[in-house]
């Protein structure tokens, strides 16, 4: 049972950093024609990374530990868990905001 909640958790966490990367490509594209500087893309999904790791690092070093990552998506995974069996089903992730999706990749 073990092995599968640090499965779901990785699958969980993978979700949500490519989540994370799909909203800064989304981001980027929609601001495409009004940065068109490459410099500009990069700082706004550096602003991005930045809130994220503000939420994660508990520490306030600037760095996401590993202790750090795997609290913060076990704290994400209870959060998912609505009916708090200790298993996220298709119901909780369908209600999430986690979705799964490729990071942009473009121009």
């Amino acid at each position: 049972m073990l092995k599968e909640q640090k499965i779901v958790l990785f699958m969980l966490g993978t979700a949500v950093l490519f989540e994370g990367g799909a909203f800064v490509g989304t981001a980027i594209a929609q601001n495409k024609a009004a940065t068109p500087k490459a410099q500009d893309k990069i700082a706004l999904g550096e602003d991005e990374v930045k809130q994220l790791v503000l939420m994660m690092d508990t520490d306030k070093n600037g760095k996401i530990s590993k202790a750090e990552f795997l609290n913060f998506m076990s704290a994400e995974f209870d959060r998912l868990d609505k009916d708090k069996s200790g298993e996220l089903d298709v119901k909780e992730l369908a209600q999430s905001q986690v979705r799964v999706s490729r990071p942009a990749v473009g121009k």
